[in-house]
This record gives C-alpha cells, sequence and structure tokens, in this order.
C-alpha cells in the first residue's frame, strides 16, 4: 500500500517535472556544453576549448563586467526608488481616499504596456527625435533652460535615465502586491492602536512595516530577478545600442551572437549570468528565511 500511495504521489508531480526537466535542465545541460567549444553558429564543425571561454569571461572581457555593473546599477534604482514609490502609493490607495478605484486602474496601465511601445514613446519623449524633445522643452519653459540635456546621448545621464524608466514601466506590479499584503492586515490593529492613543506614525511604524516585511522580501526578489534581465526596454528605448554605457548582460550576450558570432562564446556567457541570477536568488531566500 506504501508503494502503490508513492507511485500516485510521485504520478501527480510527474508533469511538472517533465516540463521543467523539457525547458529548463536539458537547456542549461546543452548551453553549457555548447559554452565549451567555439562555435559560428551555422557550421557543423565545432572547436573543443574546454573552459577557456569562461576562463575570458571571469579574467579578460571587462566590457561584460561592465554591463553586469549596469544592471546592478539599475536594480539598486528598482529596489529603493521604484519599490518605495509603489509602497506609498498602495498605501495611499488602501486608505479610504476618494478616487481610489480609478488610482488603481491607472497604476497598473504601465505594466500592461508592451516594452516596445514604453520604450519607443519614453524615447519619443526624452530623445531630440525631429526637434520633440518634450522634458527640454518643459524644462526650458519652466525656466530651466540650464537642466537641458542629451538624456541618452550623454554617458553620465542615459544610464539613470533608462533606469528611471524601466522604474515607471514596472512600478505597478509591486503596487499590486503592496496593496494586496496590506489589505492582508486587520483593521482591528488600527482601530486598537488608535484608542490607545498612537498616532498614525506610529500605527504605519509599528504595525503597517512589521507586517509588510515578507512581503517587502517577495517584491524585492522579484525586482531583482526581473530588473536584472532588462532587455527588450533598453533596445527599444536607446535604439539597438549593444555597447557601452547602457549595455547589459543580455544585451552583450546578443552582441556575442550577432557582432563576432560566438555562439559558443553567448552560451557561455548566459550560463555564467544564470549562474549569477542563482547565487543573488539564494542570497535572497536565506535572508527571507531569517526575517520570517
Amino acid at each position: 500500500m506504501k508503494i502503490k500511495e508513492s507511485l500516485e504521489n510521485y504520478t501527480f508531480v510527474l508533469p511538472a517535472v517533465t516540463i521543467f526537466a523539457i525547458f529548463y535542465v536539458i537547456p542549461f545541460i546543452w548551453v553549457f556544453q555548447l559554452g565549451l567549444f567555439e562555435w559560428d553558429g551555422i557550421s557543423f564543425t565545432k572547436t573543443f576549448v574546454g573552459l577557456q571561454n569562461f576562463k575570458e569571461i571571469f579574467l579578460q572581457d571587462r566590457s561584460w563586467w561592465q554591463s553586469m555593473g549596469n544592471a546592478i546599477y539599475i536594480t539598486l534604482i528598482a529596489l529603493t526608488f521604484q519599490n518605495i514609490l509603489a509602497f506609498m502609493l498602495a498605501w495611499a490607495c488602501d486608505r479610504e481616499i476618494k478616487m481610489k478605484n480609478f488610482y488603481r486602474v491607472i497604476f497598473f496601465i504601465p505594466p500592461v504596456l508592451s516594452e516596445v511601445v514604453v520604450g519607443m514613446a519614453w524615447r519619443f519623449i526624452i530623445n531630440d527625435i525631429d526637434g520633440a524633445n518634450i522634458i527640454n522643452r518643459m524644462l526650458a519653459g519652466f525656466g530651466m533652460p540650464n537642466l537641458v540635456h542629451n538624456w541618452l546621448s550623454d554617458p553620465n545621464t542615459a544610464l539613470t535615465t533608462v533606469a528611471l524608466v524601466h522604474c515607471w514601466k514596472g512600478f505597478g506590479w509591486g503596487f499590486l502586491i503592496f496593496l494586496a499584503g496590506l489589505q492582508t492586515i486587520p483593521r482591528e490593529l488600527y482601530e486598537a492602536a488608535r484608542v490607545d492613543g498612537a498616532s498614525s506614525w506610529q500605527s504605519f511604524r509599528k504595525i503597517t512595516i512589521p507586517l509588510m516585511i515578507p512581503i517587502m522580501i517577495l517584491v524585492a526578489i522579484l525586482t531583482v530577478l526581473g530588473t536584472m534581465q532588462v532587455f527588450v526596454l533598453i533596445v527599444s528605448l536607446v535604439g539597438g545600442e549593444f555597447a557601452g554605457h547602457t549595455s547589459v548582460p543580455v544585451l552583450r550576450i546578443l552582441a556575442s551572437m550577432r557582432g563576432s558570432s560566438r555562439f559558443g562564446y553567448a552560451c557561455a556567457q548566459g550560463i555564467t549570468f544564470g549562474l549569477v541570477l542563482v547565487i543573488i536568488s539564494f542570497i535572497q531566500y536565506r535572508f527571507s528565511k531569517r526575517n520570517q
């Protein structure tokens, strides 16, 4: 009977395990094997180079680690500015304010828009396309001509501009998750705190923040995993620039495939990037377990 029950349990799990193996485990092994070869992606001949591609990534490819730093920079801005904005807006909509349902719909519009559409729209707003730089015109109109700038062309501002557009595009997901978490907090706790003479700030600090810590950790994990893999938005916003001050790891992988036709090296970059994401996810998981 125990064997029969075990087989029945494995039968329920088998479809999920099969899908995971087909679409994740097998491709990972195959890509890792390709990372051990020098291959142009077209010919049938592959030159075995062992771990030379990985050695080049870690010891010689400075542009790869520059792109990794760019992705980390965008992620840090998303973790701070984007998530703080999402949390404060969710907290405001959770309270009794006028038109809060309307605000919920408006705040969720950016995430459901296509990244290509968002990138092209903000490129028109920010960049000087046919003289239509709306941001610079507004700055000049408000009497601040000294702030007029080529936001996507200057290496000092391009990456920050991309990060802020990414935050505008993605804060709605965090907003919804935070709002759902806030609505699970019993209202009786706030009423009891009000009876005891607690101010709004004390209720926020002693009730809201502690009970929302698990939700904050979840949003942080999703933000890191999503932002580190940002790709389409940058291509549509910057215009397909695969190198330089706006490059990120996925763009470097694409550049290795399209520019130098080094598919084996691109596979090694993909494996390295995947391992970095796994390590980051594991660290965040351990941190979340410690705070539960």
